[in-house]
């Protein structure tokens, strides 16, 4: 070993020894008969002491060192007589006796602070110097330590963590596939898994009972802040299971996880339907640290002659506490804000309800103030409170609604990052009709089970089938979800039927799995976690990158290896492919 201790772990009781240590130059500060260094590893910051009266050839080396050299110092444990109460190590330095130069370092991009100066892409470009900040190192040991507990929980309840194949078949459904050409079998393809869940399915039929994998998954999707071309998921499936039965477990996960790594208590998880979640929300994933739930008004406010509200399939408001006071301007703000391309609303209709009782609206011409006053009981509103009302086709009035809401409680200091509202969301449709393709796709997977009480209307009125479905959302983020399975081979013949599928189709695509169904599947179910979310979560951050070690930016891109890049003609040869003229 170069070091017999780490620049994070020496105190006041270990003075008097003789150390060596090695990391990295941090910072130096010449003040002229004594020379100061921090030196920093993955534990921590030791500050090192260089005399030039006692040593000055040693002095002045250490004032030739540059930031980022790699340095090995052996020398004694002293008391600081100036402590820094910020640091662990701050009340103790090393007065150095030997220096070595491990390695020197030219001058870093970027300065490598808590605090850097470098941006996103030039510190993706050196990911490796931004991974010695502080803050980067920290998230970094967050996920492990998810990973960790997780894997403890899931081992005590008697899961086991099985690897699926990553070279596997390409399906249809879900999202676009990466693919990967065979050299050996020309013309044909490999892809990289969406997800593991036929192979966990195949475990259950196998009889292992209860299976995990924090496993890696890839879609070739456009990207977001949480989405990333490959990502991580905690991959879950188990035997002779009812919904009840994986709610419970899984809610014992995440109440395990806030408890071990947060060292939180938080409280049973809540539960709404995606009905419910829509009607209230307009979100299936609801932000449910605040209010705000959606007062549907068009029973009260159509016939008035007002063309918006008269000709739209939904009118509905939120209740903002404690606005009654906007003024024009911020009013004129907020209709600026919904009209953008991202929400889409037509406009905004407010009506103000002010601290002396009095109501101003966008609308006073067409509602009398008697109209106004059953408005606002309706809603429930304060003198003080402000109604924001939003008019049009159903689907779309409630997603600008709900973009508004989350934007009101942001704006408001509602989103609070250290408060955790966690609930599941269940009975979502189990299909949705897509217009351009003209049939049904699955609204999770196509080996999701409708609820039993709806199994009936699969073959008949396939849109009214709930899933046997369920979603894990905390603080409006969905962390995860699963379902209880099809592991009867005719229901999943008539769920590929539903889903336009001829038996053929469903055959060449799914036969591997049909057939293993001949040979008694048990009863089923399970989730997958979104790992990178989860650990985003923890951390206190909106985007999954500051949690992966080498993550790819926005184009999909690793800017640090440059890839994705062109390959050679040969290995294309080689696996039967060549690109068009105009792409070469």
């Amino acid at each position: 070993m170069l070091r017999t201790h780490t620049c994070g772990e020496l105190r006041i009781g270990d003075t008097g020894k003789d150390v060596i240590l090695a990391g990295w130059l941090q910072r130096s500060r010449d003040l002229g008969g004594m020379t100061f260094i921090d030196l920093r590893d993955r534990f921590g910051i030791t500050q090192l002491a260089f005399n030039m009266e006692t040593d000055a050839t040693l002095c002045g080396k250490a004032r030739e060192l540059g930031r980022e050299f790699v340095l090995q110092v052996t020398g004694q444990v002293v008391e600081r007589s100036n402590k820094n109460p910020k640091m662990e190590t701050g009340d103790v330095e090393i007065l150095v006796t030997d220096l070595r130069v491990l390695n020197t370092s030219e001058v870093p991009p970027f300065t490598i602070e808590e605090n850097t100066d470098g941006g996103d892409e030039l510190r993706m470009k050196y990911r490796y110097l931004d991974i010695r900040r502080n803050a980067v190192r920290r998230n970094l040991e967050l996920r492990h330590k998810l990973a960790f507990e997780t894997r403890r929980y899931l081992s005590d309840n008697l899961f086991l963590e099985v690897e699926t194949p990553v070279l596997i078949k390409s399906t249809p459904e879900g999202a676009r596939d990466f693919l990967v050409p065979s050299r050996i079998h020309a013309g044909q393809f490999y892809a990289l898994p969406q997800s593991p869940q036929t192979f966990k399915q195949l475990l259950m039929v196998g009889g292992l009972d209860r299976y995990f994998q924090i496993v890696k998954c890839f879609r070739d999707e456009d990207l977001r802040a949480d989405r990333q071309p490959e990502f991580t998921q905690i991959d879950c499936e188990m035997s002779f299971v009812n919904r009840e039965d994986i709610l419970s477990t899984f809610e014992g996960l995440a109440r395990y996880l806030f408890k071990t790594v947060k060292g939180l208590d938080i409280m049973p998880f809540a539960r709404i339907t995606y009905a419910d979640a829509m009607k209230y929300y307009g979100s299936d994933k609801p932000d449910t640290r605040f209010g705000m739930k959606f007062v549907e008004l068009q029973q009260m406010l159509q016939g008035a002659g007002f063309p918006l509200f008269d000709e739209a399939q939904l009118v509905a408001g939120i209740k903002v506490e404690g606005c009654g006071d906007y003024s024009r301007k911020q009013l004129d703000e907020l209709t600026d804000w919904v009209r953008r391309p991202q929400v889409g609303a037509k406009g905004l209709v407010y009506v103000k309800f002010q601290n002396d009782g009095a109501i101003k609206s966008s609308v006073d011409k067409f509602y009398t103030s008697d109209q106004l006053h059953q408005l606002l009981e309706a809603c429930d509103a304060l003198p003080g409170d402000l109604l924001l009302i939003m008019a049009g086709e159903t689907h779309a009035t409630r997603k600008a609604l709900g973009e508004l809401r989350l934007e009101m409680g942001k704006r408001l200091g509602l989103r609070n990052p250290d408060k955790y509202a966690c609930l599941w969301v269940v009975d979502f449709p189990l299909l949705e009709w897509n217009a351009e393709a003209q049939r049904f796709f699955a609204m999770h997977h196509p080996f999701t089970s409708p609820l039993p009480e709806d199994a009936q209307l699969l073959a008949t009125d396939p849109a009214m089938v709930r899933a046997n479905a369920y979603d894990m959302v905390i603080n409006g983020v969905e962390i995860g979800g699963g379902s209880i399975r099809i592991f009867d081979r005719e229901l999943q013949a008539t769920m590929f039927d539903a889903l336009g599928f001829s038996p053929q189709e469903a055959q060449n695509q799914f036969g591997f799995l049909l057939d293993a169904f001949r040979y008694g599947a048990p009863p089923h179910g399970g989730i997958a976690l979104g790992f990178d979310r989860l650990c985003s979560l923890f951390g206190g951050s909106d985007s999954i990158r500051d949690f992966i070690a080498f993550p790819k930016n926005n184009a999909a891109r690793d800017v640090m290896i440059d890839s994705p890049s062109p390959v050679d003609q040969a290995q294309l040869k080689e696996l039967h492919l060549k690109l068009d003229q105009k792409q070469s």
